[in-house]
């Protein structure tokens, strides 16, 4: 596997951060560009492989997020970059639903053959995960001809207006933005951390709100992350998501695996309900589907799919060509490279060297998540009283020393660890030589 090959993999820092040039360009941003489209590290990137990010003024900086799991093979993956230019010299668009080509059915193929379950699939794709998490639920309402949507705490699904409403977090995804999508219903999450319950119990909670606050023949899906993503990296308790697969299955529910952020190996599974054996009616999935271009899908059950009419499903943009060419060279690279279990040996890494930050500072609630998907939870020292001040402190430091880190967590108190797939054991030891630095710095 390639990924900017070019590129010198090794953290260099010759300036502040940021440096002159990118705050030149912020500068420009500031000018041009809307103040509510947000940055979290301000550096202008210009290459990108491997594990490194460059910026305009020369600096090497470690990737800790892969653009928010996206770039999962890397950044310009070999793959990806000659099937993505092949097709770009090719034609770029024609719109699928006007004249369709062989890519779109092509990445249909695949998801019918990776996605969990040897049941007749089909797929239907758009641009992005929120556009593919509100098709599901419009499939889903036209295949069971009821309304209700049922989602959890702490779930995070899109920032369109159905997916707003559907998404937990008010700040900074919903706070003025209303009023938002009805019938959607929202039930507690399975979070061992502060609920302390088993899976069962933390599913028959679940299971009981739905029964007694919306009704089980109202309902048309239950949509529910794996391991949440801006959530906080929350895993459920084993047998949580077993258990409402088997009351969807039981009650005519549509049970949608939202697998934006956890599918496509970064869990060290194909999908991370693959974990537990769950087999959902439908997968939405994007991120790290194409190796950066825009791309997203729905992928169900035949008979579920194949309920909407004719010019029901659809879009514009909904499966580019050259989107679809670069899906089918990142799902190479993920094969030829078994970048699954390349996902659990990074996970393996990652987990060593946060729970000796954990050993260390007593903020450190919880060691969390699955294969190259690893977050921590920071409270104040024995409690669980989130501490956001002391999260951005340590980023803070992490971002000046050329660690790109994410945060996340619906009190913003988590740290989300997503590396791309490329990066080396030296480049990973090293960040998180840095990242505890930064707890010892901000004690």
């Amino acid at each position: 596997m390639s990924g900017g090959p070019t590129i010198p993999q090794k953290r260099n820092l010759v300036t502040a951060i940021p440096g002159p040039l990118s705050q030149e360009r912020l500068d420009r941003k500031k000018a041009f560009v809307a103040d509510g489209v947000g940055t979290t590290l301000p550096v202008f990137i210009e290459a990108a492989g491997g594990g490194i990010l460059v910026d305009v003024d020369g600096n090497s900086l470690i990737d800790l997020g892969s653009g928010i799991a996206v770039t999962t093979v890397g950044n310009s993956a070999e793959k990806v970059v000659a099937r993505a230019s092949e097709q770009l010299a090719a034609f770029t668009h024609t719109c699928f639903t006007v004249t369709p080509y062989d890519g779109y059915v092509d990445v249909a193929a695949k998801l019918a053959e990776l996605t969990p379950g040897d049941h007749a699939k089909k797929s239907a794709l758009f641009n992005s995960g929120a556009e593919a998490v509100e098709n599901a639920i419009k499939i889903a309402r036209h295949a069971t001809g009821r309304n209700a949507v049922v989602v959890f705490d702490h779930a995070y699904h899109g920032r369109t207006n159905l997916t707003m409403a559907m998404t937990a977090k008010n700040m900074p995804y919903k706070d003025g933005f209303g009023p938002f999508a009805g019938d959607v219903y929202r039930v507690p999450m399975s979070y061992p951390l502060r609920d302390g319950l088993s899976g069962a119990d933390a599913a028959a909670r679940a299971i009981d709100m739905i029964h007694a606050q919306v009704g089980e023949t109202r309902v048309a899906a239950i949509v529910i992350e794996p391991i949440q993503g801006e959530g906080g990296f929350v895993v459920p308790a084993p047998g949580f998501l077993p258990a409402l697969a088997a009351y969807a299955r039981e009650n005519g529910i549509v049970f949608i695996a939202d697998e934006i952020q956890s599918g496509f190996v970064r869990t060290g599974d194909w999908f991370a309900v693959d974990h537990e054996g769950v087999v959902p009616d439908m997968v939405t999935t994007a991120k790290g589907i194409a190796g950066g271009l825009p791309l997203s899908a729905v992928t169900g059950r035949a008979e579920l799919m194949d309920s909407v009419h004719a010019g029901g499903l659809g879009g514009t943009y909904g499966g580019n060509p050259v989107a679809c060419a670069a899906a089918l060279g990142a799902i190479e690279e993920m094969e030829t490279h078994d970048l699954a279990a390349r996902a659990r040996a990074i996970g393996d890494l990652m987990q060593r060297r946060l729970e000796a930050i954990k050993a260390e500072h007593p903020t450190v609630a919880e060691v969390r998540g699955r294969g190259a998907m690893k977050a921590i939870e920071i409270t104040k020292a024995g409690t669980l009283e989130p501490d956001p001040l002391r999260t951005n402190a340590v980023a803070a430091y992490c971002h000046q020393n050329g660690i790109m880190v994410l945060t996340a967590g619906t009190w913003g108190n988590v740290f989300r660890f997503l590396p791309p797939l490329s990066i080396s054991d030296e480049l990973l030891e090293e960040a998180f030589d840095v990242v505890a630095e930064a707890f010892a710095a901000t004690a």
